[in-house]
């Protein structure tokens, strides 16, 4: 079997949440050893959410389907951040480690003495990565938020709702997704610029930016037209195409996605010549002018299909791009989704079985085959410190004792030589 392409490289995972345990996760499944450094005393604050253990001998612990999608994969060491010998800790792990991803607001790591600059004296090929809402610097940084805040600031949950009604929320984490994935990215970029130079450095990934490079055309008309401002145009694209969501005859809906230099093959679907010489819809322009006229059109003419589905393969035959609007249930019990990954399944023998997201990508040179698992809060303390920092029983008693580490009670009943001394 293949190793995986980042074997060898050590990742501390200083974060929380989504973004950047998602881009941890990626370097995880790449091979890498991510030790996921979580804050006593209760680690990640995802172990508190989703699905929990309903068995009663599992009750109280740490595991939750919520932490385990974004951070299967990596290895729990648990300690007390704002003690001394926890930082020390954080500082000793530093000087063994290639990567260091954190998430706290902009000038926290500096204030404990593990900004960019302290590390980089420890370990002068550190790659650093901070994500945070709005950067290191500028007049936002210091905001606390999450992605709806960064939503809300790009210019997003504007465009988002009925031309008549309130902006909506996009509710799902699409800008901490994608910055944990540009992070990952990132990393991976610097890592070879290291490979090259010897030099680390230091990356900053930030919601907000993800948010504007999603932006598609909007922000050269605003620069260049002083008088444009986008509007929300609810279930059609204001670029008109027709491209939007569309009722079918049976109650259900397709998305069509149209450009203009396919007006004419879309004509020749709908088997409506007369539009071609219908004033309304003779440019690009006009059509989007004309977009509620158009979606009219569109609807009235998939009345004459008696499903959804007769009016997807008529379609489809003509090579128009069409697709059945589905419910994540649906989405997730579709072949191609189960086929390739893109949905898998996995289990837990606290939470049983259950699907998690499949990896982004596919390289042609490794593929992912090994069981995924999370371990519970501090899981892999000892082996951890036994393995990268060379500490002993002694040493690491007295951590315990002191606070500096804690652990899920659940493991008090497992034996701590059984606890770790590798990654799984």
């Amino acid at each position: 079997m293949v190793m995986p392409m980042l074997t060898g490289y050590r990742v501390l995972d200083l974060s929380q949440f989504v973004a950047g345990p998602t881009c941890t996760r990626i370097l995880a499944e790449a091979g890498a050893d991510v030790i996921k450094l979580e804050l006593a005393p209760f680690g990640d604050r995802t172990r508190a959410g989703g699905l929990r253990p309903t068995r009663p001998e599992f009750k109280g612990s740490s595991q939750s389907t919520y932490y385990f999608q974004h951070n299967h994969s990596k290895r729990s060491l648990a300690l007390d951040f704002k003690h001394p010998e926890g930082r020390e800790l954080i500082r000793q792990l530093v000087a063994q480690s290639d990567v260091l991803v954190e998430n706290f607001s902009p000038g926290v790591m500096d204030k404990a003495g593990l900004g960019y600059d302290a590390l980089k004296a420890i370990n002068p090929r550190l790659v650093m990565c901070s994500i945070s809402l709005a950067g290191q610097e500028g007049p936002l940084s210091r905001k606390p938020g999450y992605d709806y805040i960064a939503q809300a600031y790009a210019g997003v949950t504007d465009l988002v709702g009925e031309p008549d009604g309130e902006p909506a929320l996009i509710t799902m984490a699409v800008g901490d997704a994608a910055t944990g994935m540009a992070a990952a990215m990132a990393v991976g970029f610097a890592l070879l610029h290291r490979e090259r130079t010897g030099e680390g450095q230091h990356i900053e990934a930030s919601l907000l930016d993800t948010y504007f490079n999603m932006h598609e055309r909007n922000l050269p008309r605003i620069s260049l037209r002083g008088d444009f401002t986008p509007q929300r145009t609810g279930s059609q694209h204001p670029d008109g195409g027709p491209t939007g969501v569309f009722r079918c005859a049976d109650g259900k809906f397709v998305t069509l996605a149209t450009l203009p230099h396919q007006w004419k093959q879309l004509v020749q679907a709908l088997e409506m010549p007369q539009l071609l010489d219908d004033a309304r819809f003779a440019t690009g322009s006009l059509r989007r002018a004309n977009n509620g006229a158009l979606k009219d059109v569109v609807e009235e003419w998939l009345l004459r299909f008696p499903t959804r589905e007769a009016a997807i393969a008529h379609l489809e035959a003509h090579r128009i791009p069409v697709a059945p609007v589905l419910t994540l249930n649906e989405a997730m019990a579709h072949p191609h989704m189960r086929e390739r990954g893109t949905v898998r399944r996995t289990a837990h023998p606290m939470l049983g079985e259950f699907d998690i997201p499949g990896m982004p990508v596919r390289f042609s040179a490794w593929q992912s085959g090994h069981v995924l698992r999370a371990d519970l809060l501090g899981e892999h303390n000892e082996g951890i410190l036994r393995e990268v920092l060379r500490l002993d029983d002694d040493d690491i008693r007295g951590l315990y004792l002191s606070g500096v580490l804690v652990r899920d009670a659940m493991l008090e009943h497992t034996p701590r030589e059984k606890a770790g001394s590798g990654a799984d």
